[in-house]
């Protein structure tokens, strides 16, 4: 090589030299996939374990009488369904007419609490009037007392109105706000809105009654639909009111109507009970699938998470 070459060569930058990262065993690597194929085995068998009661009764209610607690599995041999249309006629009326029952219901107490427990949280979140905090307090503290204490009154005091075996006790207070759970709800989302808004109706020449219906309420959409779920779903499954307040058959409501099969002096019919029962899991099963994305948004916006 000559003297120039050898010059060129010097000449060339040359790479700063890196030391290679160290080889990683093949154990030691993270392995992202089998985690998250564990845990999501692990959430599938949770998931089972809590649907179990609900899979064992669809499952029951396929089956005759004489077979439902003989079989204590989920898988099914045998296939009954007489059960259906022997439990939907097995009561004294039939068993639409219990459907119907709790719909009154459960529509009546819906559209009262989506308006009363509305008027109620705008009052508490925008309104200022004297003793705001106390009765803001005081409502706080009726979410923590059990209905145990309060049927006595509410029975003495309906029973006074001429109310008993009727709707009303079921779905007139809901008018009158008595569920401090979804004002609160709804008090936190109000609360979350810009004032600026008031502000800029009132500007306007607008009043409370129009700002509430005209700005709050359009923005409370999400508060509204998580009250109408909970609602829904809480007074479709109520039986213990329902059963001191309703007395004749022929107003009975679905936990009512479901307990009827159950006789301590005479032969229970379990396969028709199990077939009404899973027919009276499927108007919550829609409510939540159709209502959860904004059960969750409701939840996520009003403080409640």
């Amino acid at each position: 090589m000559t003297t120039d070459q050898l010059a060129a060569e010097s000449a060339k930058p040359t790479r700063p030299y890196t030391v290679p990262p160290p080889a990683v065993p093949a154990r030691s690597r993270p392995r992202p996939r089998l985690s998250r194929i564990v845990r999501h085995a692990v959430f599938t068998a949770m998931v089972v374990v809590a649907l179990y009661p609900v899979l064992w009764m669809v499952v029951s209610s396929l089956r005759p009488d004489g077979k439902i607690f003989t079989h204590s599995g989920i898988f099914l041999d045998t296939f009954a369904a007489e059960n259906y249309t022997e439990g939907w006629s097995a009561l004294a009326h039939p068993f639409s007419t219990y459907l119907i029952n709790s719909a009154i219901v459960v529509l009546g107490a819906v559209i009262g609490n989506l308006i009363g427990c509305s008027m109620t949280a705008y009052a508490f979140a925008r309104l200022s009037f004297r003793f705001k905090r106390t009765a803001f307090a005081v409502m706080l503290i009726t979410i923590m007392l059990p209905i145990h204490v309060l049927i006595v009154p509410q029975y003495v005091l309906f029973a006074q109105l001429g109310w008993i075996n009727t709707f009303l006790p079921l779905i007139v207070p809901k008018f009158l706000a008595t569920d401090g759970f979804f004002i609160f709800l709804m008090v936190q989302f109000i609360r979350g809105l810009p004032r600026e808004l008031d502000e800029a109706a009132r500007l306007d020449g607008a009043g409370h009654p129009r700002i509430f219906l005209r700005i709050i309420l359009p923005l409370m959409a999400p508060a509204l639909a998580t009250t109408a779920i909970f609602t829904f779903i809480w007074t479709w499954s109520d039986f213990f009111s329902q059963l001191i307040f309703l007395t004749d058959p022929g107003k009975y409501t679905v936990p009512v109507a479901l307990r009827s099969f159950i006789d301590a002096q005479a032969d229970s019919s379990y396969g028709s009970l199990f077939a009404m029962s899973t027919l009276s899991l499927v108007p919550v099963l829609l409510a939540f699938t159709f209502g959860q994305r904004y059960l969750i948004r409701g939840i996520a916006t009003t403080g409640g998470k």
